[in-house]
């Protein structure tokens, strides 16, 4: 009998059983790529860290107990942890035949968002509260519904070696089936979601082998997209303010640009080894906003300095390195695609988040992947990861 993950498991009584369901763990430790584990806990438990040094002193929002975003934000991984473990057991080619009910489960959530279940949360409206404390951002999870159906329409002949690449008939249905999600978080607007999602589908058409026609075409159809965004006034004021205060960060340096102001005093502060973890005077004196989610690299640069925020920069290639290997050795189109979908995804994100706070990048609301505070977007990087491990785990043997 062969499970989920490809391993045959069988035998003549129990001594048997026991002995190959022993090979067939130890096979599966084998596969595992461990410096992706690996780096993905440490950037995890850095992120503790630092979102405790920034919350245990906010009186206003952690409740009284300086542990309250410690304990969640430890809570968070480990059910991510418990995600990863769950998509690795189901692995990427069951949830491939899943791809019509997950897009469907995830489109509903995103246009729940639209209706008065839909709370905002730091300028965004793009979250559901059910109480009790717990809330859920559907759009983390669209970003992973996006990679596995573009992937699941764009490889299927491919690997079914009916054609070498994939026809432009099927490329439109690909991106016909990215747009739609998209579109919807756009009327939140969730602009740095929209931004994640649209890097991810270059990432994937890019991997698929489809004709680079379709890649231009993009690329000038979303610079369109932007100047009719603006022009139509889809934007909060919000969000425009973010925008004009990246193009100009003298414009209004105690409103819409003081988030960034703050942010690169509190990283060049920081010198080379920091100030020590709970010492930074910019995060204790709460002068920087939201440092526990979106400017939690901040906390990084002031409190544990260049060396510090230079690991954290150092896990978080090792994470994309082996997931470009993991990409380049697996011998379907598919795997090579989810694994290019969750790359850009991953890089993009990042760059995005440390780029803001070092006002390279225009503000975007986005959590740095791993580190931030946030049960969404824990995760769904961790499903993430669970699939990179997946298609390493099922590729054969002489890969």
């Amino acid at each position: 009998m062969t499970g989920a993950n490809g391993f045959s498991v069988s035998g003549y009584g129990p001594e048997r059983s026991s002995w190959s369901r022993l090979v067939a763990r130890d096979s599966l430790a084998r596969r595992l790529d461990w410096p992706i584990l690996l780096s993905a806990i440490a950037l995890s438990l850095i992120g503790a860290a630092l979102v405790y040094s920034a919350t245990r002193n906010r009186t206003e929002i952690n409740q009284g107990d300086p542990y309250y975003f410690l304990i969640r934000h430890l809570m968070n991984t480990g059910i991510g942890f418990g995600l990863m473990v769950g998509t690795i057991w189901l692995g990427h080619r069951t949830l491939r035949t899943a791809v019509p009910i997950l897009y469907g489960i995830s489109v509903f959530l995103i246009l729940l968002v639209l209706t008065p279940l839909g709370a905002t949360v730091n300028g965004a409206h793009a979250w559901i509260v059910f109480g009790g404390g717990f809330s859920l951002q559907p759009s983390e999870f669209v970003k992973i519904t996006i990679i596995l159906g573009m992937a699941m329409l764009l490889a299927a002949r491919v690997d079914a070696g009916d054609k070498p690449y994939p026809d432009h008939r099927t490329v439109l249905q690909a991106l016909g089936l990215a747009a739609v999600p998209i579109m919807i978080v756009l009327l939140m607007p969730d602009l740095g979601s929209v931004m994640v999602m649209v890097i991810i589908v270059l990432g994937v058409l890019l991997a698929s082998g489809a004709s680079n026609r379709w890649v231009f075409g993009l690329l000038g159809t979303g610079a369109l997209g932007a100047v009719a965004v603006w022009q139509l006034g889809i934007l909060d004021e919000y969000q425009i303010n973010r925008f004009a205060a990246f193009a100009n960060p003298e414009l209004d340096p105690a409103g819409v640009g003081y988030n960034t102001n703050q942010a690169r005093i509190a990283i060049g502060s920081g010198g080379l080894f920091g100030t020590g973890l709970g010492q930074g005077s910019q995060t204790t004196g709460q002068f920087v906003p939201e440092q526990q989610t979106d400017f939690v690299f901040t906390v990084a640069g002031e409190e544990l300095g260049f060396v510090g925020a230079g690991l954290i920069l150092l896990l978080l290639g090792v994470v994309l390195w082996r997931a470009c290997r993991i990409a380049r050795e697996t011998t379907e189109l598919y795997g090579t695609i989810v694994a290019a979908g969750i790359i850009a995804w991953f890089a993009f994100q990042a760059f995005e988040n440390i780029g803001m706070t070092l006002g390279i990048m225009p503000v975007a609301g986005l959590p740095l992947p791993f580190v931030s505070y946030g049960g969404s977007s824990m995760f769904a990087v961790w499903v993430a990861v669970g699939l990179l491990q997946s298609i390493r785990v099922q590729r054969p043997m002489s890969a």
